[in-house]
């Protein structure tokens, strides 16, 4: 039954809130209602939300546009505020599918979102009413993001917003790549940790406050009065930092915390996770997919199954010892708990971000104190002092204590070894470490260690993972060919491209780092202005791949010809019937279908985007998928021999 609920629960809420994509892409005049206005100083912009109509349909939409500040725009605009009626130019694109098996998906996130576009503003903005109706929590998280910036000084300033007011567009791009490299990444989303420093703040500043009023101690039961303030107050700050999903599921496990101490129970247990999960999963079911409902709950149950161990139970008994022996035993345990976090929370890193920090456990040793016991009250307490001109010394405090977590992070991120890099996972394998975890988790006593043993065979097929031979977009137009140099596995691109999220994709999902290379330079490339021809080696065969290179006019004959001396061959255009290769022909026809594409040649299998996308609104395939392994696999007696008996499609 709850299985079947389940199921109808995300099916009505992807009716309910599912938003078509536009059709196609498209370049527009267009005019609407500001919903929301980020401030992202460190990409040098501002991301926007309107409200507009579809052109063409007159459709009501939402849609998502970047506006570059850097070409005068922000001079021609100096304020924008929700509630504001625009009118711009700009050039929108249906949100994009994964590139390639494995990668993000913003179509899926976009449909549960509501956007029905995302793009660039083209032109300047008129506005045309400058009537703001913006609410008052989201007036107050703009005045106090501005605020901390203009109060703390130095690298730190991005991240202090980022905490008080849940606007990360300050932080730099090397700076959130260092922390999400060294473990730390969690500090920068407002979270557990976050809303656990301001609650408890206030509990124990309440409960010890009010226990210097005798009268009132002994007539009230001040344990309770101090959890009713550290409730408002972490609902307070989650609604003024945002009220994102991952900061309401943290809010909503604080008060069940609070509850638990009220009542006299145990504060972490099984069963508040299970009730904040169930309450989560309620509201918003599509999170189960998304990393943050996956790492925020695995830490928290490791967390649990590590406090109730009887193990933990004997090193955190009472005993007659020193203040040293005291401060070991609690730093011996922070590095525990960082230690057993960072290896729940290493597979679901590496299925959806293909790459984990492993000197996590070491940076958070000093990062999660200094967080908890330094910044976030010393934000509290500073922009208390502000009100009558005292937060100076106490915003010098802050930013020297980002900056300090800065410098470990990036320290422990430039260490040789400090991040594992793997290409794009099955779920399958995925699925092994969650049963393992689970049963980690959940049961007490010797039999949990069984867990270890899918958690095992998980490792195990992540130690035999090999990068594909080939990545192909869905557009046909970057593709990645994975080569030898110098004894090492490294990525060259048919068009080496100035855009870092094409070439980072490539090399995180291919599970390689460095610097992508240009197939044209290749030594084993033979390139034209139309074509080029690679040879790659594989297990002591090698095997011809035909890519195209632009869209002008070619000779069918020419074209066919060549078709029948390559094995592969890959295009961004129609290619006529003629064109056979040996094995593969990726052109517009297929890959409007399949969307992108690995391809193993040594075990003759190709995996496609479609295949993890089902038919849901979000993913509309221009074929079929009966038609799919027709187009995809050509006669196997064309083949001579070179695959094994069937394709794996």
């Amino acid at each position: 039954m709850l299985l079947a609920a389940g199921c109808a629960l995300i099916w009505a809420r992807s009716e309910l809130v599912g938003t078509a994509p536009i059709e196609r892409p498209i370049l527009a005049s267009l005019s609407g209602r500001v919903l929301s206005v980020e401030t992202q100083s460190a990409l040098g912009r501002r991301r926007l939300i309107v409200a507009t109509r579809e052109p063409g349909t007159g459709r009501a939409i939402r849609i998502r546009v970047n506006l570059p500040d850097p070409v005068g725009l922000q001079d021609a605009v100096p304020k924008l505020a929700p509630g504001m009626l625009v009118r711009f130019s700009a050039r929108l694109m249906p949100p994009a599918p994964p590139m390639l098996p494995g990668g993000y998906n913003f179509a899926r996130t976009a449909w549960f979102s509501g956007l029905a576009a995302s793009g660039t503003v083209t032109g300047r903005i008129d506005v045309l009413d400058d009537t703001r109706r913006a609410g008052r929590v989201a007036e107050l998280r703009q005045r106090i993001s501005a605020h901390v910036l203009e109060r703390v000084n130095g690298p730190g300033a991005g991240i202090a917003a980022a905490l008080a007011s849940g606007e990360r567009g300050a932080i730099d791009a090397r700076d959130d790549q260092a922390m999400r490299d060294s473990g730390l990444a969690h500090l920068l989303a407002i979270s557990g940790l976050h809303v656990s420093a301001v609650i408890g703040l206030l509990y124990v500043l309440t409960l010890r406050g009010l226990a210097l009023w005798p009268a009132l101690a002994l007539r009230v039961r001040l344990p309770i009065v101090a959890g009713g303030c550290g409730a408002l107050g972490g609902i307070g700050y989650t609604l003024m930092t945002g009220a994102q999903v991952p900061t309401v599921r943290s809010c909503i496990a604080a008060l069940l915390v609070l509850l638990a101490l009220a009542l006299g129970r145990a504060p972490l247990s099984v069963r508040m996770l299970t009730v904040a999960a169930f309450g989560v999963l309620a509201l918003w079911p599509e999170t189960i997919t998304g990393p943050s409902f996956q790492m925020s709950f695995a830490a928290v149950l490791a967390l649990v199954a590590l406090s109730s161990s009887a193990w933990m139970h004997r090193f955190l008994a009472s005993r007659d010892e020193g203040v040293i022996l005291r401060v070991l035993r609690w730093l011996a345990l922070l590095m525990l708990s960082g230690l057993v976090i960072e290896l729940a929370l290493m597979p679901i890193a590496l299925f959806h971000f293909h790459r984990a920090g492993i000197y996590g456990s070491l940076a958070n040793l000093v990062a999660i104190p200094m967080t908890t016991f330094v910044i976030m009250p010393g934000l509290v307490f500073a922009l208390a002092a502000d009100l009558v001109g005292l937060g100076a010394p106490l915003w010098w405090t802050v930013g020297r204590a980002i900056e300090i977590i800065l410098a470990i992070a990036h320290w422990v991120s430039a260490r040789p070894g400090a991040v594992t890099v793997l290409p794009s996972q099955g779920g399958a394998v995925f699925a092994l470490f969650v049963a393992g975890g689970l049963w980690l988790g959940l049961w007490t006593g010797r039999i949990r260690m069984l867990g270890l043993i899918p958690a095992a065979l998980g490792t195990f097929s992540l130690a035999q993972l090999e990068p594909p031979d080939l990545l192909i977009a869905g557009d046909g137009r970057n593709v990645g060919i994975v080569t030898q140099v110098d004894g090492e596995p490294s990525l060259a691109l048919l068009r080496p491209s100035r855009s870092d999220y094409v070439r980072e994709n490539f090399l995180e999902l291919a599970g390689l780092r460095g610097e992508a290379g240009d197939l044209g330079e290749h030594a084993d490339a033979r390139c034209s202005l139309d074509f080029c021809t690679f040879a790659l080696e594989r297990d002591g065969q090698t095997w011809t791949i035909l890519l195209s290179r632009t869209r002008d006019p070619v000779s069918e004959r020419e074209l066919a010809a060549a078709c029948d001396r390559a094995d592969i061959v890959i295009a961004d255009r129609w290619l006529p019937r003629s064109c056979r290769p040996r094995w593969l022909k990726a052109d517009r026809r297929l890959l409007s279908g399949t969307g992108g594409l690995s391809v193993y040649l040594a075990a003759g299998r190709v995996t496609s985007v479609a295949q993890g996308e089902g038919e849901h609104g979000w993913w509309r395939s221009a074929r079929p998928p009966s038609e799919l392994t027709e187009v995809a696999a050509p006669a196997l007696s064309d083949m001579a021999g070179r695959l094994p008996a069937e394709v794996q499609w």
